[in-house]
Parts: structure tokens; sequence; C-alpha cells
């Protein structure tokens, strides 16, 4: 096992205050906490979200709109789960109905554009992904893990009058004006093992008490390892919650108590080589 380097990263958006097992450096407000990818698994990027303001309206590419936009990173596919909500949190994804590209440009002009889309109330246990395309931001008050592909590219549409580029040809070029598909949101409040996962780019696995050896057979090879509650031990090398893994293989992991609950994550590296939608 080798425990990924942690980068706290300090955001104006971010939280003075983090939900266990984190804590902010004093006089810091901590917005993401970045695992930095190996090379063993560099298809992937992991982080945590920690929100105290609403984040940017935005939008990722797929691989062939990277491409094509010149891009010298991939598409992004993303997956969000909530930790810790605040009363009132909420994200945004997608529109309540359908728009054009005309419609999206001038409601991100005129800032409208929060009133085109979903917001969904959310707790501690609800799971979102987002595919490439999809039009999305993170409300105030929530915390989050993160699993995606590992690209940089974001576009942004709307800032809230934030000095920072805003990308509005490049966004509107990829951006899906359609309504979120709600089966792709799940409800992991409740226990037990289940695949959340199973994309073209990446595989989720949530794993709560003792494993059978056939669901961690099923991942032979690499995986990230992020313990949600209970210590995970691979190699002699413990890790907790808070921290991320790289193991040689999920029939490695040394599960301490029936009380843990784990996410398993592992990449797919295929390319999209169609036309872009």
């Amino acid at each position: 096992m080798t425990i990924l380097t942690k980068r706290m990263v300090e955001k104006p958006w971010g939280k003075d205050v983090l939900p266990p097992p984190f804590a902010s450096p004093e006089g810091q407000r901590i917005g993401e906490v970045w695992f930095e990818p190996q090379v063993e698994m560099s298809d992937i990027l992991v982080k945590y979200i920690f929100t105290s303001e609403k984040l940017s309206v935005q939008v990722h590419p797929n691989d062939v709109q990277a491409k094509a936009l010149g891009e010298s990173d991939g598409g992004k596919d993303e997956c969000w789960l909530v930790i810790d909500a605040e009363p009132g949190a909420t994200l945004g994804i997608g529109f309540r109905e359908r728009v054009d590209p005309d419609t999206i440009k001038r409601a991100a002009l005129d800032g409208s554009i929060e009133g085109l889309m979903e917001w969904y109330p959310v707790r501690e246990g609800d799971f979102f992904y987002i595919p490439a395309g999809t039009v999305h931001a993170i409300g105030r008050g929530v915390s989050l893990i993160e699993i995606q592909q590992n690209s940089d590219i974001t576009y942004r549409l709307f800032d809230y009058g934030r000095p920072r580029e805003l990308h509005l040809d490049k966004g509107l070029a990829v951006a899906s004006g359609m309504p979120y598909d709600l089966a792709l949101r799940q409800d992991l409040s409740l226990s037990g093992s289940l695949n959340i996962v199973d994309g073209p780019f990446f595989s989720v696995e949530r794993i709560e008490g003792l494993p059978s050896s056939a669901m961690l057979s099923a991942y032979d090879g690499p995986v990230l390892v992020l313990p949600c509650k209970g210590k995970v031990v691979s190699g002699g090398v413990d890790i907790m919650p808070g921290a991320c893994g790289l193991a040689s293989s999920a029939r490695n992991l040394d599960f301490q108590t029936s009380e843990s609950c784990l996410l398993i994550a592992t990449g797919k590296r295929i390319v999209q080589t169609g036309e872009g939608t």
C-alpha cells in the first residue's frame, strides 16, 4: 500500500472548520484536499471539496470535445459523494427543462442561469454521477468526495461576479441543455455494499462491513482505497479515514472491523474516439 500525498488547497469559498477527520490549519480556508495521482492510476483524480459559498456554474468537455478544442488534457466525467451537508445545502445539476445554447448564453451573461438549473437538496450519503457536458455547480455548505477523470479542464459559465475568467464559447460548445438523468443519482445512506459506478472511465465500489473474497477478487489490479469509517491495512500499512491509498489489488486489503466503510476506485483507461455530443 502506498499512501498518496495529500495537498490541502486554500480557496476563498473554502471552510474554516472542516468535518472530521479533517482539520483546517489555523487561519486558512480549505476548499479542497487533493491526493497526488500515482503512475499506476494516473487516469483518476480523487479529492475532497468543502464549500462555504457557491462555486461557479461550470461544465467539462468529453475526450473528443477536449481534443477538438485544442486542449492538452482529456475530458472529465466525475462523481460526487456527499459526506456532510449544512441545512439547506444544494447541488445544481442540469436544467429544469431543455434549453438551447442561445438561452444558456443569455442566462450566463445576465446571471439568471441559476434559475434555469435544477437544484437538489442534499444530505450525507447522496451520490451523483456527472457526465461530461453536464452544467453543474456546488452550493454552499457542502462537503463531498469527488472521483473524476484526471483532467484540469473547467469551463466557467457564470461566477457570481468574481474576478475570474469565464469560458463562454468553449462552455457553450460542450454544454448539454438537458435535465439531469435521475438514474445517475443514488442514496447511499442505507447500509450495504454495492457498485456505485461502472462507467466508461472508472468504477467505484462502496464496501461496508467485511467483504467476501469474491467481491474483492473483482478488483485484481491497482485500486485506490478511501476509508470513510474504520482502518484498513494492506502490506502492513494502515490507511485511515481522510486518506487515500494505492493498493496493488483489492485482495490484499485487510479489514480491521465489521464497522468499516470504504470506497474502492479503479480506472479503465478508455479514450473516446467517436463524435462529441
